[in-house]
């Protein structure tokens, strides 16, 4: 993605959401009725029983785990969040995450056994596992040529990091990608501490220098969403009582240079609860004055970051997990938000510092337990799900009707890592448990 498609995207983004946010007021009413068919797209069942997608789409598996890359090492399990980027070629570059664990070694870049960890420099592996179990996070990188629906090139991009789960995209043409783990170093098999986030560039190839952005804390990561201006980056923690950090680098060319680490509270409402689980503390479409309070000790070695922040009087969010960055605005899904846990989402408005809850399902035939979320060119808003029933991709059009456009019919695995090709032709996503990275193409004009 280079500088002039992001503002473009980012745009695009925020069109769409001026348009969603004047029926958020509506969700529990439409919800209903579409719960019941009303309004739904044909979605054609899969004669494979792999995804059913509406008439006039089609997929293809472009990746799966198992399987040779170009660099001889194999292709990790359980890819996760994903980035986009246009390479100078014309070619679409994928930044995927692996939310991989230490052990497990069905997962592995590096064989069954391991056994081609000696083909890599140990020096770019952040946690060798001090030799005995290896990190198995990480990143890969896709070249896709869209034209030919062919991967040309696949290979590890990022090694060493564990349960690297999603992230988000920079104006700097890199992903940056986030630990969902606090694993401290011990002195058997884990040589450092996890819960950072790295910078991974687009067009490297190779494996990136594995260096930790500290000042951005460390916590249970899930993504982030880059302010393209300021170079401000807005965080979520997957914890059911997570908070939402933003950090405000010290040089904004330089993440590493460090900043100040800052968590969301509301003006007036000290340590605010809003998952909405113990009787209605927050309202649809109410937007509600922010406060950024600075946070120390950010490396946090007791993992309690969220406690000293909520003591101090930041709100409170059940499991932040996809975030995407607007046109001065950021959403994010809490997935297990609302009175019946079904997930909401929320909307922080940078230019007015005001945060809103923009939608709570209470329906979860209708939206269950929203998780990565991506927003089309058309200004569409794409969620994915990550529940124990059923496993589908929903829309939200521009009237703030929910649609089905996808369900996974080959397991019950999430679906994860949503993202669009900057052409906006192509929906890439991830169906985790499979190992399988799909890609989607088909007459988007016609989603209404």
């Amino acid at each position: 993605m280079n500088r002039r498609h992001f503002i473009y995207s980012t745009a695009m983004t925020s069109l769409g959401f001026v348009s969603l946010s004047r029926c958020t007021s509506n969700w529990g009413e439409k919800a209903q009725s579409a719960s019941v068919g009303e309004g739904q797209l044909e979605i054609v069942p899969d004669p494979k029983q792999y995804l059913d997608l509406p008439k006039g789409f089609e997929y293809r598996i472009i990746s799966r785990s198992g399987n040779k890359m170009s660099d001889g090492l194999f292709v990790p399990g359980r890819p996760d969040g994903m980035g986009a980027f246009l390479n100078e070629q014309g070619q679409c570059v994928l930044v995927r995450n692996h939310e991989n664990s230490p052990g497990s070694l069905k997962h592995s870049a590096f064989g069954e056994n391991d056994e081609f960890l000696g083909d890599v420099d140990m020096g770019l592996l952040y946690d060798a596992g001090r030799g005995k179990v290896p990190a198995l996070g990480g990143t890969t990188t896709v070249i896709y040529d869209e034209k030919t629906g062919e991967v040309i090139e696949e290979y590890l991009s990022l090694a060493g990091t564990t349960r690297n789960c999603a992230g988000g995209v920079t104006p700097w043409n890199s992903w940056l990608t986030c630990e969902e783990s606090v694993t401290k170093a011990d002195e058997e098999t884990v040589e450092k501490d996890h819960g950072y986030v790295f910078d991974v560039p687009a067009f490297n190839k190779g494996l990136a220098d594995p260096k930790p952005i500290v000042g951005m804390g460390r916590f249970n990561h899930e993504a982030v969403a880059v302010d393209p201006e300021t170079h401000i980056v807005y965080q979520t923690e997957d914890r059911p009582d997570g908070l939402i950090y933003r950090f405000v680098p010290t040089d904004k060319t330089d993440l590493h240079q460090g900043g100040q680490l800052e968590v969301l509270a509301i003006k007036g409402k000290k340590s605010l609860d809003t998952r909405n689980w113990e009787g209605k503390t927050v309202n649809l479409n109410e937007p509600m004055e922010v406060a950024w309070m600075p946070i120390d000790d950010v490396e946090s070695p007791e993992d309690d970051l969220r406690f000293r922040g909520y003591h101090k009087g930041a709100a409170r969010f059940a499991r932040g997990e996809g975030m995407w960055m607007g046109d001065q605005e950021v959403y994010f899904a809490c997935t297990n938000g609302g009175p019946k846990n079904f997930g909401q989402i929320f909307k922080y408005d940078i230019q007015d510092n005001t945060l809103e809850l923009f939608a709570e399902s209470e329906d979860k035939t209708v939206l269950n337990m929203c998780d990565n979320l991506t927003v089309a060119p058309n200004g569409m808003l794409f969620v994915c799900e990550d529940n124990s029933d059923l496993n589908r991709i929903h829309y939200i059009n521009k009237e703030g009707e929910v649609k089905q456009f996808a369900i996974n019919r080959s397991s019950d695995s999430e679906l994860a890592g949503a993202v669009f090709s900057p052409s906006g032709k192509t929906l890439f996503v991830n169906i985790q448990v499979n190992g399988d990275t799909v890609a989607i193409t088909g007459p988007w004009e016609n989603l209404v």
